[in-house]
């Protein structure tokens, strides 16, 4: 699932900001068409498809949308068009609510939305769009924050905000090459194998794109947007941080990406049902799949709270990711949920984790755990806290 970030981030110790690093991951809001519509009541005299004002004014939108900017000529877009919901004439000014619609060639499966107020200006009889900005209460676009720079990798389209360079665009359009197919090894089922990364140009840019606060992504490397569930996700977007993301190792970066990356995979299997646990313990089991480090390095967190007899009770719950509380328990909920991951892989198989996963976006979990691992809650939990004593003895 991916969980939406609340509250203001506090001083975290530099362990538990790589491990908060590994990541929070955060719905797309903000761009539905229902936003369009809802959003200003269309005037009486000019809402109507019979009135001539308006038929006027959505014929100059339609023409000026035909195509996409030409400051955008470097972003692969297409599918691109304006779907006008409500007209509003105020003298020689007007106000057209709007749903843009667009794809990322070759990496959206269905068109991304944004709701838009294009305004425009009479003159000689007749309409000339004079701006193009996010409806009010609308999330902007990447674009609406200046110029845009597009680095592509084989398997990364990497969008980067004003002001970033091509060479830091470049690195992290190889990072994501390395990441997408780490992710595919850890889910080897049906995916779009490739991903969209968004790196704006500052941690405020970042913050007004999600439509939060910057102090709640503040110390993040990077955060993912999208719905979870089957059918086209339109948004899937890797948002980066770029100065958490630019204070992180090189393991640190590719941990985070390849997590990031797993989350776009895993998300038509993941849904309302799949327990946060197992949706960020994948997540991270995918990213440290292949690493040699050992789980005291990994969740030190956790590893100090056994260590004084502070052993966990249950698996982490859904409250124990809220984002904004003690740093400690959050980062405690994480490394858990890697190592509840880690355990299933090692004791039952890796297949089984991927079927538990899969399961449990459909089914009961205690089903899903039955059918799959041949247990239950309580069988699961035993064997985790066995394996949190063993581990950090």
């Amino acid at each position: 699932m991916f969980p939406v970030l609340g509250g203001t981030a506090r001083r975290r110790s530099r362990a538990s900001v790589l491990l908060c690093l590994l990541l929070l991951c955060v719905p797309l809001a903000g761009c539905g068409a229902g936003d369009v519509a809802g959003s200003v009541a269309p005037s009486a005299s000019a809402s109507g498809s019979a009135d001539p004002v308006a038929r006027d004014v959505r014929r100059a939108v339609a023409d000026w949308s035909a195509a996409p900017p030409a400051a955008l000529a470097a972003i692969p877009l297409e599918g691109w068009s304006y779907e006008v919901s409500a007209v509003r004439v105020d003298g020689v000014r007007a106000f057209a609510r709007a749903q843009l619609r667009y794809r990322l060639t070759g990496y959206d499966a269905a068109p991304a939305g944004s709701a838009r107020e294009v305004e425009l200006t009479r003159a000689g009889g007749s309409w000339a769009v004079t701006a193009d900005r996010p409806a009010p209460g609308a999330l902007p676009q990447l674009w609406d924050q200046g110029p845009v720079s597009v680095e592509r990798g084989e398997h990364a389209l990497v969008l980067g905000g004003s002001g970033q360079s091509s060479g830091s665009l470049s690195a992290i359009a190889a990072e994501a090459d390395k990441a997408v197919p780490a992710a595919s090894a850890a889910w080897p089922r049906p995916w779009a194998g490739r991903v969209v990364v968004l790196v704006p140009a500052s941690l405020d840019a970042m913050a007004a794109l999600l439509g939060r606060p910057a102090d709640e992504y503040r110390g993040l490397g990077a955060v993912t947007t999208g719905r979870t569930g089957a059918g086209p996700a339109p948004a899937d977007r890797v948002v980066v941080n770029p100065e958490g993301y630019g204070q992180l190792s090189a393991e640190g970066r590719q941990v985070i990406l390849t997590h990031e990356n797993t989350h776009v995979a895993t998300r038509a299997a993941t849904t309302s049902r799949t327990p946060l646990w197992l949706s960020e313990g994948f997540a991270d089991w995918a990213a440290y799949r292949e690493s040699d480090r050992t789980p005291a390095e990994v969740a030190p967190a956790l590893a100090r709270a056994v260590r004084r007899g502070d052993l966990p009770g249950e698996l982490p719950t859904a409250a124990a990711f809220a984002f904004g509380g003690d740093a400690e328990a959050l980062a405690r909920a994480y490394e858990g949920s890697w190592l509840a991951c880690r355990l299933i892989a090692r004791r039952w198989g890796e297949a089984a984790l991927l079927s538990l996963y899969e399961s449990s976006g459909r089914d009961s979990l205690p089903a899903a755990l039955a059918d799959t691992l041949g247990t239950d809650a309580a069988g699961l939990t035993r064997a985790w806290r066995e394996d949190l004593a063993r581990e950090f003895r």
